[in-house]
């Protein structure tokens, strides 16, 4: 089995890259953290550009591309840090109307936890995995007279908003007790790796720049050694990631999982580790992707359910 990327993934990979890079850059992310709220004109430049539609059949008006192509756009969003119920959102493409074309913001309760629930037109409850989501009761958003800045508070009344680290990634906490579908996992798992591979590189950036003792601090061999782990677990994400895209097994998928939540979290961690005291400061970018990574290990259930299916499989002796 060939894991190499066509010449048009490829493409579609450095197409997202460019936009994300382009419209969401830094400055953008910044603004966000600030307080800017969920930028409704980036997602409807995501819905123009397919974001939310690659995987749905061209013949609905979708991309018609598949899992794994899906999977290298997340993995872009997951190395930005972009906001937004992005996993919802794609995944209601075709079911929830303007959520293809990002007219609707779409979230979901996941695991008892709703994202963006203040900014979505829609909140879905997942179900059962495999069964089709249908939403919840009192879900639908009441549309809001033109031009009126006013909007509800929330869609769910018995919603409880929760303290979230991640200051890009607004909670609230639901009685809804749903297992995520395998897809949900994946999808995550892609943003996972996306932010591992963007710390891999803020660390190696900052570890040829940063000079100690008339010398770069990448010249040090313990420096060597945190920046040559990360991208060990980043690749071993990567190939564990792309390979849960390509056979959509839900084996396979707990261990992209696995792999993907530990070289985001522990990659993070010791992309601090390289910056120093200035790494732990509010300026600095790191902070932020440790703690959307602390964020997604909870989106997708806890990490428990991967580990018990895994384990589960192979005491079963099943093939994998």
């Amino acid at each position: 089995m060939h894991f190499q990327l066509t010449d048009d993934q490829q493409a579609l990979r450095a197409g997202v890259r460019t936009l994300l890079e382009g419209r969401f850059g830094r400055g953008a992310l910044r603004a966000a953290v600030d307080g800017g709220g969920l930028d409704r004109a980036l997602w409807h430049e995501l819905g123009a550009a397919g974001f939310f539609a690659l995987r749905l059949p061209e013949a609905e008006g979708g991309v018609g591309l598949g899992l794994p192509e899906a999977v290298l756009a997340f993995e872009e969003a997951g190395r930005v840090l972009l906001p937004g119920p992005l996993v919802a959102t794609h995944l209601a493409a075709g079911t929830v109307p303007g959520a293809a074309t990002g007219e609707t913001v779409v979230t979901a309760a996941y695991g008892g936890l709703v994202e963006w629930l203040d900014e979505a037109d829609v909140v879905r409850d997942p179900g059962p995995p495999g069964s089709p989501p249908e939403p919840l009761r009192n879900a639908e958003r009441p549309t809001a007279p033109p031009g009126s800045p006013a909007r509800p508070v929330s869609l769910m009344p018995e919603a409880v908003a929760v303290r979230s680290v991640d200051p890009l990634t607004p909670l609230h906490r639901v009685p809804v007790p749903a297992a995520p579908d395998p897809l949900v996992v994946l999808l995550t798992a892609a943003e996972q790796l996306g932010g591992a591979a963007r710390t891999c590189e803020l660390a190696v950036q900052h570890a040829r720049a940063r000079e100690q003792f008339g010398q770069p601090i990448g010249a040090f061999q313990a420096v060597k050694h945190l920046c040559a782990r990360m991208l060990v677990r980043v690749e071993t994400a990567r190939a564990a990631v792309y390979a849960a895209a390509v056979t959509a097994d839900p084996p396979d998928i707990a261990a992209a999982r696995l792999l993907a939540d530990e070289a985001a979290v522990r990659g993070a961690r010791d992309c601090l580790q390289v910056h120093g005291g200035m790494g732990f400061t509010w300026e600095s970018d790191v902070h932020l992707h440790l703690k959307r990574a602390w964020i997604r290990t909870r989106r997708a259930g806890d990490a428990t359910e991967s580990e018990e299916m895994l384990a589960g499989n192979l005491l079963s002796g099943s093939a994998w």
